[in-house]
């Protein structure tokens, strides 16, 4: 915003990206210079594990569980060899608590203070594994209801060998939170499946209570996290389980470094609306300091959520917020495809690769690798293959398609329906082109062991991955980390995020158009060996270069500069106002000016279209209002950009001044209206423009305009954001090239309106003209000693700010104002500035120029007899003037309301705020003045 000597920002964004690139080298060079030692160490011991032989199904388990509990104790043996070469002995890792809904552990009790723990290894699991950069702590629920004391302490002493932390939730907690809410609706909603039907009014009863219990068990973990929290480490949540966490964090450390990624596709804004919860939820998420997603499409779907629900600011950088903006960005995950590449040079899978082809000699081999679910497409796949065969009858007998289709989520209904349909297909089509001696699909309703699976991947032709929403897929970046020999075909959905990382060596398809995923079947298998090396060199170049660990510390780097970003733009807020340091000082001075905005500055919070567009004076402000009014030191002045009218219908009954159309016009509430508008201003611009606001209100549902005398407001604050974003840039277009291309006016646009307004116009322009009438009308002897300016004001009204200031900030044009002097002198000559302020919008205007007031003009000034009332023209301040000011720079306090990006000295919140000060300023015991100046 310009003249903002707060938030000035420019450069930080370069510079931020400077500092990324500069980590990004460091992180290259330290993988470079030490990488190989430790994946050295480690992979000689991987090969150690793998020469025991493949394992049997059984000991599948046991056998993982080995190579990620000696995968971690090698990799902390490697990076305790390193840190130990450290010279100055200073630690060489931040602490990073990674918080999920599960451990990467699962419990199992064996006696009353035993346990044992099988480890998983998960996408997550693989990605900070090989992270060296940061000493983990996990933290999450172990997956067993332990509700003993004994049970807790024992667990927690196991857990603890592994760096594992838990939360203990109970079983109503789990049904509720995990089953109900996490599975339930935000699962199927975030895949574009829709919320459940309520059909009986106890679900929705059931909606309210699993949200509540989702609420109770963010919280537990927060409260895990606070217990174990130290200074400087970074807090890492993870997925749509935890999306109310970085909120309860926030609030326990502001000062806490929180990032939060979700693993699934964010829905659009327009699915996202239809939650109940969905408010609570994305400004829980926005408490983070940094949001990631898989995709692009994500990032843009929740800032469009954030925009469109919350009437939050969407920016290239993320979401703001008053102010406080939370960074937003994509980071796609990857795979740990080094242990894949390594894995087909052991001879177990090397044995298994024999046995595969000697099986399928003589027939291409087509791969799918899923969990057994609605969103993973299978029985399109199915059906696409189908087609495949019933169009290309030559083929039938020289291709196979091996389904794997992992159980999941057995004892639901929908999922036992969706295994039943697909055997169903599979029996059929088998049916319909098998033979006695083969058939077409292999389906498998189980896992695979990581040999027979890597196997698998390196002797496919064609993989087949056919979701219909998924937020990754690392099945296509398996199949493709094997493929280095074979250079095999990827078949990719455009619904999976890997699409957009994969998508230029895959044949990217529409799942739901069976015609076309069964051409490109036909496609893939008789695709040239060039072009097969072509898109399997594009591809493998991405799986390698960005692999998981990369994902994990890509992320939390950018976390950490997120935060010292944040700093810097902390750093140039205001403070809060000092309420008790300016009521001390009010009570001490002897004559007061008050100068209030009046929309959302003493108005009554709204959230409503049509009581918004009728302002009202906040209820609880009369009494404060009426006392402050009534007291002989005090001048209140309510300057606005509003109409008179308006301001009459509020204030009409309190001793006040006053300001219409941002000063333009001015009384006395005990006379009339008149106007401080400069001579020989033109406004024959308004009738043109009125017709153009009219015409694009009309064309804008629920936007509305104002017709003043000197300025025409358009708000489409309710209106659909993007829609009206593009509505006002298109009236803009218009206005420039017809009806004020010509005229003197400016056009000031506010977040959501568009303001066309006499040159020169502005809230601060018009203070010199307002005191010049107050003191004509209060025959003032005495300068005033104290002036407390509160308002929320656009960018270009903020001169009124700086009008009192001592000293111009150097990024502000100056304006004219008052000299302040040590007392009164009557009348006196004070220097005019050069200028009004320029516009800010890139309006064409032109400035008159300022008078030196005159001799004769001082002498009116002397004179009180003054008429004030009529509608007639009152000499300003601009042009004749004594000095009426005595702050003394301590006795002036600027104050911007809801507006972080100010050029005020200090800040409260709201309009509840202001009315909160303004009865404290009212109601406070003149004792408190006499109390001050004895220790003056």
């Amino acid at each position: 915003m310009p003249g903002n000597k707060y938030n000035g920002n420019s450069g930080h964004l370069s510079t931020r990206v400077e500092r990324l690139l500069r980590e990004r080298e460091l992180r290259e060079r330290r993988k470079n210079s030490r990488g190989y030692l430790s994946n050295e160490v480690i992979d000689n011991h991987r090969e150690a594990i793998y020469e025991n032989g493949p394992p049997s199904e059984g000991d599948n388990s046991r056998s993982l569980h080995s190579y990620v509990e000696r995968y971690l104790e090698e990799a902390a043996a490697a990076r305790a060899q390193l840190e130990a070469e450290r010279q100055d002995g200073t630690p060489f890792r931040q602490r990073l608590l990674v918080v999920a809904n599960r451990l990467p552990v699962s419990a199992v009790r064996r006696a009353e203070d035993s346990w044992s723990l099988e480890i998983s290894a998960g996408g997550l699991v693989s990605a900070l594994l090989g992270v060296k950069e940061f000493e983990a702590r996990w933290i999450g629920w172990a997956g067993v209801n332990v509700p003993d004391e004994i049970g807790q302490k024992a667990l927690t002493k196991a857990l603890a060998e592994k760096r594992c932390i838990p939360v203990f939730l109970d079983e109503e907690i789990v049904h509720q939170y995990y089953n109900g809410y996490c599975n339930n609706i935000l699962w199927p909603l975030f895949h574009y499946l829709g919320l459940p039907q309520e059909d009986r009014l106890a679900t929705t009863r059931s909606f309210q209570s699993q949200f509540n219990a989702y609420k109770k068990a963010n919280q537990m973990f927060a409260d895990v996290v606070n217990a174990h929290y130290e200074e400087g480490d970074v807090v890492w949540c993870h997925d749509y389980h935890l999306m109310y966490l970085p909120e309860c964090l926030k609030k326990y450390n502001t000062k806490m470094k929180v990032g939060w990624f979700l693993h699934t596709p964010f829905p659009s804004s327009e699915i996202h609306r239809t939650l109940p919860s969905r408010s609570e939820l994305l400004r829980s998420v926005l408490a983070a300091d940094l949001v990631g997603f898989h995709t692009y499409d994500y990032a843009r779907h929740f800032v469009s959520a954030c925009t469109r629900i919350l009437g939050l600011e969407g920016t290239p950088e993320g979401v703001e917020d008053q102010g406080k903006l939370t960074r937003v960005a994509a980071f796609p995950i990857g795979i740990d495809s080094y242990r894949f590449i390594r894995a087909l040079d052991l001879p177990q899978v090397k044995e298994h690769i024999k046995d595969l082809k000697e099986r399928f000699a003589g027939r291409k081999v087509m791969l799918g690798v899923d969990r057994l679910d609605m969103i993973k497409g299978i029985p399109q796949k199915i059906l696409a293959f189908e087609k495949f065969l019933e169009e290309n009858p030559t083929w039938r007998d020289k291709v196979v398609l091996l389904q794997i289709a992992v159980p999941t989520r057995t004892d639901v209904p929908e999922y036992q329906k969706l295994t039943s349909q697909v055997h169903e297909i599979v029996g059929r089509i088998n049916g319909r082109f098998g033979t006695l001696t083969a058939v077409p699909i292999h389906h498998l309703d189980r896992s695979l062991d990581f040999y027979a699976l890597c196997a698998l991947y390196a002797v496919t032709d064609v993989a087949l991955v056919t979701s219909l929403r998924d937020g990754m897929n690392l099945v296509s970046y398996e199949f493709v980390a094997c493929q280095e020999a074979k250079k095999g075909v990827l078949i990719l959905s455009e619904f999976a995020g890997a699409a957009q990382s994969l998508g230029a060596g895959a044949i990217l398809v529409n799942p739901w158009n069976i015609t076309e995923v069964a051409a490109s079947i036909g496609q893939a298998l008789n695709m040239p060996a060039e072009e097969r090396e072509m898109r399997h060199r594009h591809n493998f170049y991405h799986v390698t270069k960005h692999t998981a660990q990369d994902w994990a510390e890509t992320f939390v780097s950018e976390l950490n500069d997120t935060v010292v970003e944040a700093e810097l733009r902390i750093s140039k807020v205001p403070p809060e106002l000092p309420q008790t340091d300016a009521t001390e000082r009010y009570l001490q001075s002897s004559n007061r000016l008050l100068i209030l905005g009046f929309n959302a500055t003493i108005t009554e919070t709204v959230d409503d279209q049509i009581k918004e567009m009728e302002l009202k004076l906040h209820p609880e402000l009369d009494e404060p209002l009426t006392a402050l009014c009534n007291d002989p030191k005090t001048t209140v002045v309510v300057i606005s950009g509003s109409h008179q009218t308006v301001l009459d219908k509020n204030f009409a009954k309190y001793d006040m001044w006053l300001a219409a159309e941002n000063g333009m016009f001015l009384r006395h509430t005990k006379g009339d209206w008149m106007t401080t508008m400069p001579e020989h201003s033109n406004i024959e611009w308004v009738d043109s423009v009125k017709h153009v606001f009219a015409y694009f209100t009309e064309r804008t549902p629920r936007s509305h305009f104002e017709s003043r005398e000197t300025s025409l407001l358009w708000n489409y604050k309710y209106a659909d954001v993007e829609f009206g974003r593009l509505q006002a840039r298109d009236m803009l277009q218009h206005l420039w090239t017809g009806p004020i291309s010509n005229a003197s006016v400016d056009v000031v646009q506010g977040s959501r309106s568009v303001e066309v307004r006499a040159v020169g116009v502005t809230k601060g322009a018009a203070i010199d003209r307002i005191l010049g009438e107050i003191v004509h009308s209060k025959s003032m002897t005495s300068p005033i000693d104290y002036v407390l300016c509160i308002g929320h004001f656009l960018g270009k009204d903020e001169d009124v700010y700086a009008f009192f200031e001592p000293e111009l900030p150097s990024d502000l044009t100056p304006i004219n104002r008052s000299k302040p002097t040590d007392g009164p002198r009557l009348p006196a000559e004070r220097k005019a500035a050069s200028k009004l302020p320029t516009s800010r919008s890139g309006a064409k205007s032109s400035q008159p120029k300022t008078q030196r007031p005159s001799a004769a003009t001082d002498r009116r000034i002397s004179n009180n007899n003054h008429n004030n009332s009529g509608g007639t023209r009152r000499p300003s301040l601009e042009k004749s003037s004594w000095s009426v000011l005595d702050l003394k720079g301590d006795n002036y306090f600027s104050c911007a309301v809801g507006r972080t990006r100010t050029s005020a000295r200090y800040l409260l919140g709201s309009s509840d705020d202001v009315v909160a000060f303004l009865n404290g300023l009212a109601n406070a015991p003149t004792s408190c003045a006499l109390f001050s100046d004895l220790h003056v």
